[in-house]
């Protein structure tokens, strides 16, 4: 689920301004999971509650106001792929305005689910409960996805193996499957990242190429979930938040998301995705064990 809808569905808290180590936490925390497959959402639920901030508007308006950060992170790494879908969308790249078609394609099934049962879901399933189920269910099936043969890692260079395709060999079909894929992150604590990660795979993509296809689609999902909340809120999304705090906020997320992704890159080329399962895994029984003792609330 994209962190943009996180602490969305406490609209009628009181709204709470973050202090400058607040935001520090939280823009760390948002950085560091936007792009990994261990949920972003779930974890900076979990930053919440840890430290004692409640629920409000203010809350999640400070997460839509420093995502970009992370998504300027991301468009660094990726700054010769983005050049090629500007070219793209020029008229200038053949294969750079296919890819940016298929990332549109990608994108529509969870924006147009989205805005049809956002809301529901999120007064639903929103709670560390619901997201504690999502981080075992994620992990299992992490744990099991890494096992197959297309989701082996290669070295850097290596060609993708009879049957995986690269990125710019992704068909229609294929991006409007990953798309569908998708729409199972719109499930607090899923991770869009796994959720795309699986689809792109199944599609037929080979490893590196189905990792690079999600983050390609994170930046526009992610982006167009922000632009969509600045017009929705409008003036009022600033209000909640100090000057400081959404520096302080907007640094942490850009430099840890671009660590995260950094390290996510050079990870699965090596040691593929079975960590991220085992990581989901032990911080799902974590936090239930926390809940269980009455140290966590579950909702």
């Amino acid at each position: 689920m994209s962190s943009a809808l996180l602490l969305a569905a406490a609209t009628h808290a009181a709204d709470t301004v973050l202090e400058a180590w607040q935001a520090l936490v939280l823009g760390v925390v948002e950085g560091l999971t936007e792009f990994l497959p261990v949920s972003s959402t779930g974890h900076l639920l979990l930053a919440q509650r840890a430290l004692g901030l409640p629920s409000s508007q203010a809350m999640a308006d400070f997460v839509v106001l420093v995502q970009p950060a992370a998504i300027l992170a991301v468009l660094g790494i990726y700054r010769a792929r983005m050049l090629q879908l500007l070219r793209g969308l020029a008229g200038r790249d053949a294969a750079g305005r296919r890819l940016l078609g298929q990332l549109v394609v990608a994108f529509l099934p969870a924006a147009v689910l989205g805005l049809l049962a956002g809301r529901a879901i999120e007064r639903h399933l929103f709670g560390l409960g619901p997201v504690t189920v999502a981080w075992a269910l994620g992990g299992v099936a992490l744990l099991a996805l890494a096992r197959l043969p297309q989701a082996q890692p290669v070295p850097p260079g290596t060609p993708p193996a009879q049957g995986r395709r690269d990125l710019l060999a992704l068909g229609w079909a294929g991006a409007l499957l990953v798309g569908a894929f998708q729409c199972a992150a719109l499930l607090p604590g899923t991770s869009r990242s796994l959720a795309t990660l699986v689809g792109g795979l199944v599609a037929g993509l080979s490893l590196a190429a189905a990792v690079e296809f999600s983050f390609l689609l994170g930046v526009l999902t992610l982006g167009a979930a922000a632009a969509w909340k600045c017009i929705a809120r409008g003036p009022e999304l600033w209000s909640g938040s100090s000057a400081a705090g959404l520096l302080v906020g907007s640094l942490a997320a850009a430099v840890s998301a671009g660590l995260s992704v950094a390290f996510l890159l050079a990870w699965v080329q090596r040691r593929g995705l079975a960590v991220f399962g085992w990581y989901r895994l032990l911080l799902a029984a974590l936090v239930a064990a926390l809940m269980l003792a009455g140290l966590l609330p579950a909702a």
